[in-house]
């Protein structure tokens, strides 16, 4: 790792919305320490990105790791928290395993992580991102508690940028809408096959890059991003 290079820190690096976001902030020059739960699963390489295995459920796991990596943050530049992880039933169908995951993953573990990164951030007037769901910003069957922890991860970035303006640091909401991506691998729905339908993980990423190419002084707090048409597809069971 270049001493030089400014760090972005991505959490779901491994896959999907978050490996698109790693590539594109290593094509803009920075050093990307991604984490995922599955590291084995990502087969692409690169001398700016290092890709390490992290339990974002298990707060012990996350407090080792940011006594480990304390050095290397302080070269901190970037923040994404993408990573996640989708239910969808009837509430009483749900476990509390379930509930937990998706409480911790879209709500406890960015609280935490920011905490716990926010001098480094401010020292290098760095950015967070914060990757939400459409699921968050209206009401849809099924999508209970997915759509309240996503709903608070929203709120939590747009608290973030009103605190930390004044501070240098950029707070951005990056909200997608259906993305064909591994996501749906466990769902009973998924994208259409019209690709006018669903975005891509690169729209995502592409949507950091514009966010972050702004002119200094401008901050885009938030950018809803969607398909031109709106359809999902049934499974068969």
């Amino acid at each position: 790792m270049s001493s030089e290079k400014k760090i972005a820190f991505v959490t779901g690096a491994s896959r999907g919305i978050g490996l698109a976001i790693s590539q594109k902030l290593v094509s803009m020059g920075h050093y990307v320490l991604g984490v995922s739960r599955t590291p084995e699963t990502c087969s692409w390489k690169h001398d700016s990105f290092e890709l390490l295995s992290l339990d974002l459920r298990d707060t012990k796991q996350i407090q080792g790791f940011l006594k480990e990596r304390k050095e290397t943050f302080k070269n901190l530049n970037v923040v994404v928290h993408n990573a996640g992880v989708g239910y969808f039933s009837p509430l009483e169908e749900l476990s509390w395993q379930q509930i937990q995951d998706m409480i911790s993953l879209h709500l406890t573990a960015p609280m935490l992580i920011t905490n716990s990164l926010l001098r480094d951030l401010k020292s290098n007037r760095g950015r967070v991102f914060l990757i939400g769901s459409i699921a968050g910003t209206k009401v849809s069957p099924w999508g209970n508690v997915y759509g309240a922890t996503k709903a608070g991860l929203i709120h939590f970035g747009k608290e973030m940028f009103q605190e930390l303006r004044k501070s240098g640091v950029r707070v951005t909401n990056i909200i997608p809408d259906l993305t064909r991506s591994e996501f749906y691998n466990e769902l009973s729905f998924t994208t259409e096959e019209d690709s006018k339908a669903y975005l891509l993980p690169e729209c995502i990423a592409s949507a950091l890059e514009t966010v972050m190419l702004q002119r200094e002084g401008t901050v885009v707090s938030e950018i809803l991003i969607q398909p031109e048409l709106f359809k999902i597809k049934k499974k068969e069971k």
